[in-house]
């Protein structure tokens, strides 16, 4: 049975979220509030935490998984990101994005897509996300808590201990965060591609909107 911690949305608790840091490294597996949906998360070298994410999701390895990175180094360290791209994704981070780029070799063979060898990378604004990876120092591994069949992503945290409490470890209650995904943006080709249109304004990338 997963625990449940109720964390406050702007101030989380150091102590909450020291413990729900532990329980990553240890194997556990999280959903957690950010600025774009509740995500499920796992520790980025844990192979059977990722299969038990995957599983949740009822996603294949073809499916995108994103690293929530604490800042734009961080993602510079996992990513081949050239000035161009460095310079876009300056101006849009911390914020509701999701960017496709070309994984570095920091990323493990298993987290990438088999044929492109790319990964999702990502910078949430939100108090519990952003303390969170600042008490694990390293990236999340990550997937929106949308479940198959559901319209929408699970946006309360009661429901979400209700549904999956025998599949998670520990969930982060930072009360309503929204039902609206990230934008997600392809950054691997020459142009920015939109690959679906949500939270994140899409101006930045210069799309009609």
């Amino acid at each position: 049975m997963s625990q449940y911690f109720a964390v406050h949305p702007t101030h989380p608790q150091p102590r909450l979220i020291a413990q729900a840091a532990a329980i990553i490294r240890a194997g556990g597996v999280i959903a957690y509030p950010t600025d774009s949906c509740y995500a499920i998360g796992c520790q980025i070298g844990d192979k059977d935490a990722m299969q038990r994410l995957r599983t949740i999701r009822k996603i294949d390895d073809k499916h995108h998984l994103t690293l929530m990175c604490r800042d734009l180094s961080e993602i510079a360290t996992y990513a081949q990101v050239d000035n161009v791209q460095y310079r876009l994704l300056k101006k849009i981070t911390p914020g509701s994005y999701t960017f496709i780029l070309q994984a570095s070799r920091e990323v493990p063979r298993r987290l990438l897509h088999p044929r492109r060898k790319t990964i999702g990378l990502r910078v949430p604004e939100h108090a519990v996300a952003n303390a969170l990876l600042s008490a694990l120092g390293e990236p999340l591994l990550s997937a929106t808590l949308s479940l198959p069949g559901d319209a929408q992503p699970l946006n309360d945290a009661q429901e979400i201990r209700e549904r999956l409490e025998h599949s998670l470890d520990l969930v982060l209650d930072g009360g309503s965060c929204g039902i609206d995904p990230t934008t997600m943006v392809d950054l691997t080709g020459t142009v920015p591609q939109l690959l679906r249109q949500g939270k994140g304004s899409i101006e930045p990338f210069g799309f009609d909107a």
